[in-house]
């Protein structure tokens, strides 16, 4: 009985994917290297001056124990080089936060609000 919504799941994630290819390609690579507690991708273009659909501006959330002992730019370095296709190729913008799963705990899950857009020309 549960199936069909399984199903109506499935094909709903997939048809996201198929429309977000950029978000897709975040979220595999992420998950691939990272084997994360959590994950969030965030798609914040609609926020900014481009076109409707566009995949530029992005927030990740990646709760991972391999970061564990790693300084804070150490992490934001290793996910920009893992996502560095991305963002020679459209990506305009990376918000990242990358904890350890303690470190999530103890933050409450809080992930801080991205500021207001500050203007640009489009694409």
């Amino acid at each position: 009985m549960h199936r069909p919504v399984l199903t109506l799941l499935t094909r709903r994630i997939m048809s996201t994917f198929a429309q977000n290819p950029v978000e897709e390609s975040i979220s595999k690579k992420l998950a691939s290297k990272f084997q994360p507690q959590h994950l969030e991708v965030i798609n914040e273009s609609s926020k900014h001056n481009v076109p409707k659909g566009s995949e530029t501006h992005f927030k990740v959330i990646v709760i991972s124990d391999e970061f564990e002992g790693m300084p804070l730019i150490q992490r934001h370095r290793l996910v920009n080089e893992i996502l560095k296709e991305e963002l020679e190729n459209g990506v305009h913008a990376l918000s990242i936060l990358a904890k350890t799963q303690a470190q999530w705990e103890d933050s409450g899950h809080h992930v801080s609000k991205s500021p207001p857009c500050r203007g640009g020309t489009g694409l």
